[in-house]
């Protein structure tokens, strides 16, 4: 390994860090630097291995066919340092980790979260609020909650709810709406990340995508939902996004029916790692709780 010397990690982990997430930007947020530090760093890497590992474009960086070799090998070895010093950081068996997708982690898991603090105040929960699907077997992060079809090769995955959609809308807007068919006399919200299209509500009720009307677009669905809360439209939301709001009446579901995606939101554990206390009673905890909250 003398040949590591001549290298500084801190480079190596901005080089890892712009393949792995794509741009300058998000290897900044991630390291916590300054974009200019990631892009000197970057240079300073290269020059030290004396090989380009990234061809500058007009839009960002790409990887060189050498440096996409050089990348594979890098995350492999960033993931074994970070998971070698989370080793160390589980010193303390009270502490659990849990990595969900932002939408869920702020539309039901925060509002239910202080129900498993009750049930187990000797356990300390730590929500990573993230989109990137971090693998558990390669970091300290000790459970993830991920929405998708499966499955998750190397990973203990467990379906813990099929996912439903239906339409909501504000209680004003709600009024003007008494057969599926009004939809078409109301802007739609539409979520441009969305896994699942309106077909899946359309079809059972007789209803083609044609009838569908213009409205706001936006690239999250916590802000399509706040857009329907405040009476832009109506939004094809699912059940653990609008959970809350539709309990304490800011939007109402004008039609009956929820309808399968095909998706499920599952409990993901990395294999190489041994259940812990914590971890199974958030298990075991999440799966009743979303049982009571939406049902199965």
């Amino acid at each position: 390994m003398k040949n590591l010397n001549r290298i500084h990690l801190a480079g190596l982990r901005a080089v890892e860090a712009v393949g792995r997430l794509g741009s300058l930007k998000a290897a900044a947020e991630e390291l916590g630097v300054t974009i200019g530090a990631v892009s000197q760093q970057v240079q300073k890497t290269e020059q030290q291995l004396g090989t380009a590992l990234f061809e500058r474009r007009g839009r960002g960086l790409c990887p060189t066919g050498q440096g996409e070799a050089v990348l594979r090998q890098l995350t492999v070895g960033m993931s074994a340092l970070s998971a070698a010093v989370a080793m160390t950081e589980r010193r303390r068996d009270d502490t659990l980790t849990v990595s969900v997708a932002p939408v869920f982690a702020g539309k039901w898991l925060v509002w239910h979260l202080k129900d498993f603090g009750k049930a187990h105040p000797d356990i300390r929960v730590r929500v990573e609020a993230t989109v990137d699907l971090v693998d558990p077997n390669f970091s300290d992060v000790d459970l993830c909650i991920r929405v998708g079809k499966g499955p998750y090769p190397g990973l203990h995955a467990e379906k813990l709810l099929a996912q439903k959609i239906f339409p909501i809308c504000s209680p004003a807007l709600a009024e003007s709406l008494k057969d599926p068919s009004d939809i078409a006399n109301v802007p739609i919200i539409r979520d441009r990340g969305q896994m699942f299209s309106w077909r899946t509500w359309l079809e059972p009720n007789g209803l083609d995508e044609g009838l569908l009307g213009d409205g706001p677009v936006f690239s999250d669905g916590a802000l399509c939902l706040d857009a329907a809360i405040a009476g832009q439209g109506l939004f094809l939301a699912w059940e653990t996004l609008a959970h809350h709001a539709l309990q304490v009446g800011q939007v109402v579901a004008p039609f009956p029916g929820r309808y399968q995606t095909g998706f499920f939101y599952w409990l993901l554990a990395g294999k190489s790692r041994a259940k812990s206390r914590p971890m199974e009673a958030f298990g075991s905890w999440i799966r009743r709780e979303l049982a009571r909250s939406i049902g199965t």
